[in-house]
């Protein structure tokens, strides 16, 4: 079957990374097999628009440009400024990093958080004759934990809190525990590690490259944004709505250029939501996975149980990334649990390797730029216990068995 060949070629590239001897990357291979099964009329143009979730990619689209005027305000950059001017010793700077920074990914978005943080952290290390590294790794895991508590905190949460229509409130009440245990547990993770080993000859570092701090630029950005948490917390209009006005509020500027703003936006990832999308519809439609669970429940596995579906979001999140881990496994979310347990599992999940996360590619791809080694050994001795300590509590705070 066509659907089901697509399908397998594309999650085989999503595994890669990238197609040998073509230069295709997740994004360009999710889109093509969308267009693969249009052209070849497995899915007519209609039934594809259909497929697309729009309040999805309306939410994750406009929370883009509001965070956008905030990058281009340098908000990020001035937070983690102030941070690396507190005097206090490394372990509790630490803390500070973690917590604030997990605060941020909460609510903007952890890529641009770690984009903007990571250079001023390096600096701050240098001034301060610190090792940047715990303060790098605990940028990456702290923005994975922290994003976790919110139905807008990453990609995948804003996919599965519009596809089950769950309440921002009801999810908040359920995730800031294990996000709150997770921070605490990466901060004792990292502290634990670098015990003794806090010091380092690191050169100062001039910061170039990035905005400059404007306070009405960042006052509008946050001002939008709290409006925005206290609509999607207590008023009954649907999130994306929202979330487009205040998008609407961000391009109506004197100062700030449209172009600007919209060149600030992750065009790769919706193009990426969108192929996905059509993906998975087709796969849905020829009746295999449907099949597929019904023989594993037939064999004692059954994937709806809250347990099996943890395990399998973040085997999968590892083995495919994230959202598209969430998307294949979205039909089986049965159980009152089953949101939190996918927005926790796949995000915690982040940690566990290098490439289990945008924002630590990030990192690292910008310490490397400036001096500073982090490889996936040097990650995985940090993100492996990380993950494994974050997702024990996560299961435990959600208490199922």
């Amino acid at each position: 079957m066509v659907a089901v060949a697509v399908f397998v070629a594309c999650y085989a590239g999503l595994i890669l990374g990238r197609v040998p001897g073509l230069q295709l990357d997740r994004t360009g291979m999710a889109l093509l097999a969308a267009l693969v099964l249009v052209a070849t009329g497995v899915v007519g143009e209609q039934e594809a628009v259909a497929a697309v979730d729009l309040p999805t990619i309306e939410l994750l689209f406009a929370l883009m440009v509001v965070s956008a005027q905030l990058r281009a305000g340098g908000f990020y950059t001035r937070v983690a400024s102030r941070l690396a001017t507190v005097a206090l010793p490394p372990p509790l700077l630490l803390g500070l990093v973690l917590a604030a920074m997990g605060g941020l990914a909460a609510v903007f978005s952890n890529d641009i958080v770690c984009l903007a943080a990571t250079p001023v952290l390096i600096a701050a290390c240098g001034r301060l004759h610190l090792d940047p590294i715990p303060f790098l790794l605990g940028l990456a895991c702290a923005t994975n934990v922290g994003s976790a508590l919110t139905l807008i905190g990453n990609p995948q949460n804003m996919l599965i809190g519009e596809a089950l229509h769950l309440s921002f409130a009801g999810y908040l009440a359920v995730a800031w525990l294990p996000t709150l245990l997770g921070l605490v547990a990466t901060w004792g993770v990292i502290g634990f590690q670098f015990r003794g080993r806090w010091q380092a000859t690191v050169a100062p570092l001039a910061v170039e490259g990035l905005p400059q701090f404007d306070r009405s630029r960042s006052a509008k950005g946050v001002a939008i944004a709290v409006v925005l948490l206290l609509c999607f917390l207590w008023a009954p209009w649907p999130r994306a709505l929202c979330a487009l006005a205040g998008a609407a509020l961000i391009l109506t500027s004197r100062r700030l250029g449209s172009r600007v703003v919209l060149g600030l936006v992750d065009w790769q990832l919706l193009l990426l939501f969108l192929g996905l999308f059509v993906v998975n519809h087709a796969l849905q439609a020829t009746g295999l996975p449907a099949q597929m669970v019904a023989a594993a429940a037939a064999h004692g596995l059954d994937l709806t149980h809250p347990a099996a579906l943890f395990v399998a979001v973040v085997a999968l999140s590892n083995a495919v990334s994230n959202v598209p881990a969430v998307m294949l496994l979205l039909p089986l979310a049965s159980h009152p649990l089953a949101g939190p347990l996918l927005a926790l599992g796949s995000t915690l999940a982040g940690n566990l390797l290098l490439v289990g996360s945008i924002a630590n590619l990030i990192v690292a791809d910008l310490a490397g730029r400036h001096g500073v080694v982090i490889d996936w050994r040097c990650h995985a001795r940090t993100g492996v216990p990380v993950t494994v300590a974050t997702l024990a509590v996560a299961a435990l705070c959600l208490g199922f068995e």
